[in-house]
């Protein structure tokens, strides 16, 4: 089983969105089992809140739901019990790396690395823009399952 950490500032906008879109992505692909996907905050300013109205919206808009998500903070442990720790900024990765304190097995990106692209996924929260923010996500997310399916070798599906 492959285990997929998203990570954002709050857990309401963008690593939930990636949530969801990695889950309805391998979910379609037949291979849903096969994965362990979670998202999760760097702060504690939003733990327990529901996924923002926003990011509610645009999902439902394409048909992916987000019910019964509530925001929970990145924890130290979650370096063993994940593959992936995946930010969705450059300040999302330094705070990733200033709780788990160290990346010896190479676990941490940022999204749009899978997509071979340095940028930053913008916050919705202060952009107010979940469109451009969905189309980064899912342009990251697919470029992600593409890497994975090498190595479930699942083009045999």
């Amino acid at each position: 089983m492959i285990k997929i950490l998203f990570i954002c500032h709050g857990n309401i906008c963008r690593s939930p969105m990636a949530e969801f879109v990695m889950r309805d992505i391998v979910n379609r692909a037949g291979y849903g089992n096969e994965f362990h996907i979670a998202s999760a905050a760097t702060s504690t300013e939003e733990i327990g809140n529901p996924v923002h109205y926003g990011t509610r919206k645009k999902l439902r808009e394409v048909g992916i739901s987000t019910d019964g998500k509530y925001a929970v903070q990145l924890k130290k442990s979650d370096y063993r019990n994940y593959d992936y720790l995946i930010g969705m900024d450059s300040m999302n990765r330094r705070n990733i790396l200033r709780i788990i304190g160290s990346d010896p097995e190479n676990k941490v990106y940022n999204l749009l690395e899978f997509a071979g692209e340095s940028g930053d996924i913008a916050d919705p929260w202060y952009t107010g823009n979940f469109d451009r923010t969905y189309e980064d996500v899912l342009r990251g997310c697919q470029a992600l399952w593409e890497h994975l399916k090498n190595k479930l070798n699942c083009s045999k599906k």
